[in-house]
């Protein structure tokens, strides 16, 4: 694994993690979720290193500051933690997505595949819903977010969502929150009132009906829904909320839903499935990795 960085339009150094040859013909872009980066999230690091052993070349797509790690105690547990993406702009989910997007075909990969983990799959629905630019060959949408179901369910996120509106108000919005955000990460004040007000990102809205599906149907490339049978963010039965995402696009009968069974929203303990099942649905679209 390398450091890779690259340039927004806005002129937003970008860096992430690069494995594997540039000479390959064919890269994953992952971008990844809200408070996660590929230094603390085993997931990001297991789907490189698979990916970049069989052929595919991964760039871990790390928007705005997500890059960064902010060290914090977690008093509920008593242990120190580490978390990325304390500091993001959620207006700039676009021009982040596009830039690595870019940076790909400036290296001159044939073949990119664009993926999404969490809220990193509402990202690249948005950018996919909206470009009009045809480099994307395929698409892996796992464990979305419905963002305004979200807030009901997430503890404190009221109180957190109060604090940030005053902070904000006065001044503050650059100090982080005196409480984990969501009850599992520090977050600046002006984190969470973009978060709340992201209606870019509220693009899979299955259970609260509050969003757009405009996207989704917009998406021109085929690809993969996945999701863990047992992910906690997607009401009583996961399998369906992504068959609704798929239904929504313009052509579902050319896109597969996968259910990994037993696994979670962060496939907590089967990182390696993750991975192998990502690296298979790229071998059933291309044919060529054996």
């Amino acid at each position: 694994m390398e450091i890779i960085k690259a340039i927004t339009k806005r002129g937003l150094e970008l860096r992430g993690a690069i494995y594997g040859d540039t000479t390959n013909d064919t890269v994953l872009i992952m971008i990844t979720g809200i408070c996660s980066n590929v230094f603390q999230n085993d997931l990001l690091d297991a789907t490189g290193k698979l990916l970049s052993q069989n052929g595919i070349t991964t760039i871990i797509g790390h928007a705005h500051d997500s890059f960064s790690c902010f060290a914090y105690t977690d008093h509920s547990i008593g242990k120190q933690k580490h978390a990325g993406v304390f500091n993001d702009d959620f207006s700039m989910v676009y021009e982040d997505v596009e830039t690595w997007v870019l940076k790909a075909k400036e290296i001159g990969f044939k073949n990119i595949i664009l993926a999404g983990h969490s809220l990193g799959s509402n990202k690249i629905i948005n950018y996919l819903g909206n470009t009009k630019d045809d480099y994307v060959d395929y698409f892996i949408v796992s464990c979305p977010i419905d963002i305004m179901h979200w807030w009901k369910v997430m503890p404190h996120i009221d109180v957190c969502f109060d604090m940030a509106k005053k902070w904000v108000g006065e001044g503050r919005g650059n100090d982080i929150l005196p409480f984990l955000f969501g009850g599992f990460s520090p977050m600046t004040a002006n984190t969470v009132l973009g978060f709340y007000n992201a209606d870019n990102l509220k693009n899979c809205p299955v259970l609260s009906k509050q969003g757009e599906t405009n996207s989704l149907y917009n998406i021109k490339p085929n690809g993969t829904f996945l999701i863990g049978s047992k992910d906690s963010v997607t009401g009583d039965s996961p399998k369906a909320f992504m068959e609704q995402l798929n239904k929504w696009t313009k052509h579902p009968e050319n896109n597969q839903v996968i259910e990994v069974e037993g696994a979670s929203h962060i496939f907590y303990g089967k990182h390696d499935i993750y991975a192998q099942t990502v690296l298979n649905c790229i071998k059933n679209h291309w044919g060529k990795f054996k």
